[in-house]
């Protein structure tokens, strides 16, 4: 018999040589061991009489069960069985316990139960995550430390908005983009807006990148602390990740400097055959290099999209952290991709109902409109407009950056516990005793 959790304990099995389907002879409390001698003569057994049914030839009294009709019952109320169990009757033949019944140290595997439930100490349970349990452990995260969470948050988005603001009012120049809307404008008027307008988008971009990283970085700290159930203040998220900061600016810069190199790469063919003969074949070639160059882009981000965690998390340095990414999404390509862009849908929808009203309300406020918002596009924007758009914006912001950090996290934390069983560290450092795996989900 083996004594196991999750097996019928010694004893209540049948033992070898008896058939399965016959009860045991046992003891009631009340009566003697039937091993010691009795005064009382035995009575004589009874062959059963049809030879197709095998009865037992031990019956429980009268008084309990009434023997099947035509048939003698037990006349030794000795032979008595004991009370039923709690389960479906004799336990089969290899002593494992009945469904329902529970094995002999309290295990699972005394009935069809399955295994116990993983720990669950924070935000998600301590084994592998399925897709949904990734973002509700993201949004579980604002909401149960929405303090820390929307603190965090709203100070980075307020001092990036103020930040884009002032460029976009007193440095950058909207009035040279008109001639995009001009349909009498020369080719070097395009050319000259169409440069100052990828220069204002590119200052805001790197605006808005540098406060997504301070917000990645504060956000990840509190987001592995929620894993274990711990609470952390704004302070000791700053004093966690401030040593890493800097590492971090530099792997972003890093990763837009291999985007950037890709994309020239791709589309110089191109431009270069465009310059030389001229016609639709340089265009064409132009365009078939950007794809391709966005295909190998896309890939490349996806594969070192867990580095800002593990950065973060491990105190990497920049290459190691690309190197562990890459190691980590092996595999799980799409799943990683999937997951990710279902959370940047769902952030940026999320907040594109909080951003047009106010955009609208800030066309309405200047005193143009929305018809006058839509017509100025690309020229003189007031402060009235920008003022009550950005703070639209940093509404928005504050919904974003805890979806998308705290996604990254979990996912970080998921190929994880996946390919190095970090499950079994996180359970040890929340304090969890007897680590249950739980119900693996199938994504």
């Amino acid at each position: 018999m083996n004594d196991t959790p999750g097996w019928a304990s010694p004893g209540s099995a049948p033992s070898e040589g008896q058939e399965p389907g016959a009860s045991g002879p046992s003891r009631p409390a009340d009566r003697p061991d039937p091993g010691q001698p009795s005064d009382q003569p035995r009575q004589p057994e009874q062959a059963p009489q049809d030879p197709g049914v095998k009865w037992s030839k031990e019956q429980p009294p009268p008084s309990r069960w009434s023997a099947p009709a035509g048939r003698p019952g037990p006349t030794d109320p000795a032979q008595a069985p004991p009370p039923p169990g709690p389960g479906w009757g004799a336990p089969p033949p290899g002593g494992h316990g009945g469904p329902g019944g529970p094995g002999p140290h309290g295990a699972w595997g005394g009935g069809w139960g399955g295994p116990p439930p993983a720990a669950r100490p924070g935000v998600i349970p301590l084994r592998p995550l399925g897709v949904g349990e990734i973002l509700d452990g993201a949004v579980s995260t604002m909401r149960t430390y929405w303090r820390t969470v929307l603190g965090i948050s709203l100070a980075v988005a307020v001092l990036t908005e103020i930040v884009v603001v002032l460029l976009q009012g007193l440095v950058l120049d909207d009035s040279s983009t008109e001639a995009l809307s001009d349909p009498s404008a020369t080719l070097r008027e395009l050319t000259d807006a169409m440069g100052d307008a990828l220069l204002n988008s590119g200052v805001v971009f790197l605006v808005s990148l540098v406060g997504t990283v301070a917000a990645t970085a504060l956000l990840t700290t509190v987001t592995s602390r929620a894993v274990l159930g711990r609470p952390v203040t704004t302070g000791e998220a700053w004093r966690d990740a401030r040593p890493q900061i800097v590492k971090l600016f530099g792997l972003i810069c890093l990763l837009l400097l291999i985007t950037a190199g890709i994309v020239t790469a791709g589309a110089l063919p191109g431009f270069l055959v465009a310059l030389a003969a001229g016609g639709e074949v340089g265009i064409g070639l132009t365009v078939l290099g950007l794809v391709g160059a966005g295909v190998l882009a896309l890939w490349l981000m996806i594969r070192f999209s867990l580095a800002s965690p593990t950065l973060m998390l491990e105190k990497q340095g920049i290459v190691k952290a690309m190197s562990r990414s890459a190691k980590l999404v092996r595999g799980s390509w799409w799943r990683v991709f999937g997951i990710q862009l279902l959370a940047t849908i769902i952030a940026n929808v999320v907040a594109s109902i909080i951003v047009i009203p106010f955009t609208f309300l800030a066309a309405a406020l200047s005193g143009d409109g929305a018809s006058g918002f839509l017509d100025s596009a690309g020229g003189d924007i007031g402060w009235t407009f920008l003022i009550v758009s950005g703070i639209g914006s940093v509404i928005g912001a504050m919904i974003t950056f805890p979806i998308t950090a705290g996604v990254a996290v979990l996912l970080y934390v998921d190929q994880r516990i996946r390919r190095e069983a970090l499950d079994l560290e996180l359970a040890r450092a929340a304090g969890v005793q007897d680590h249950g795996t739980g119900t693996t989900p199938g994504s």
